[in-house]
């Protein structure tokens, strides 16, 4: 399963904790990186041994920081949170008062506040049936799982992303006509099509990597020609990150 699966397929217990286990393959997998740790190991960090769970709550601690915290830098299209929201949900985390979030925001009064609290929680009923109500349609319908998972780094969510399964291989059989590890045939310019391409060729890319440029280019000139093209579309649409001199490029996660 591939990692941005992993995450979009997660239970929110998983979510809590940052990791998932697979009792098939034995492992513990961070949702975040899909780093693995193999149940029956003993991993050393910094000078410590850990069995495989502990070692994976290390891992999330000092790769991830906190779930919290990976979860509320998440984009507004997936939290619904807005930036003051993210900020006040960050003082209750740390166990502030009322006054003090009041005191640190200009806010005038612990009553504003108090109203914050209120529309969180209301927004977290809400969210807590809309859950439930998708989860009692996967049920009934088929097909409602039948959409491609979007890329957690997606620069903007809408109708492109409106994709199928099976639309998905007919376009990735079409552009790589002699098999998915072959070459690409031509970039599209289609936007749906352009984003299954793109989904394809980062796959060919390590989540736990950061490349330089000519990396990035050796990698990419193997698949097609016009690389240019294909670096600078990972970019755009959010599936890849780069530093400032663009000396080095990391998968967006």
């Amino acid at each position: 399963m591939a990692y941005e699966d992993v995450f979009w397929n997660a239970s929110i217990s998983d979510l809590k904790n940052g990791y998932r286990y697979d009792p098939k393959l034995e492992v513990f997998q961070c949702i975040i990186c899909e780093e693995i740790f193999q149940q029956g190991v003993i991993y050393p960090v910094n000078g410590v041994l850990y069995d495989a769970q502990l070692a994976i709550k290390k891992h999330i601690q000092e790769k991830h920081q906190s779930m919290f915290d990976f979860l509320l830098g998440m984009d507004k299209k997936y939290t619904g949170l807005s930036e003051l929201q993210k900020e006040i949900l960050t003082f209750f985390h740390a166990g502030l008062s009322d006054k003090e979030i009041a005191s640190k925001l200009d806010a005038g009064s612990t009553s504003t506040i108090r109203t914050h609290r209120f529309k969180l929680r209301e927004k977290e009923k809400q969210a807590r049936v809309f859950l439930t109500i998708m989860e009692l349609l996967k049920q009934e319908d088929s097909r409602s799982e039948d959409l491609i998972t979007i890329h957690k780094g997606a620069t903007m969510v809408d109708e492109r992303y409106a994709i199928t399964n099976a639309e998905k291989e007919k376009v990735l059989s079409t552009y790589f006509n002699q098999g998915l590890d072959g070459p690409l045939q031509s970039f599209p310019s289609k936007e749906k099509r352009k984003i299954i391409i793109l989904q394809h060729i980062i796959t060919k890319f390590d989540v736990n990597k950061t490349y330089s440029e000519p990396e990035i280019n050796e990698t990419l000139k193997q698949i097609y020609d016009d690389f240019v093209t294909l670096r600078r579309y990972l970019i755009e649409y959010g599936f890849m990150e780069r530093n400032k001199d663009c000396s080095q490029y990391w998968l967006k996660r």
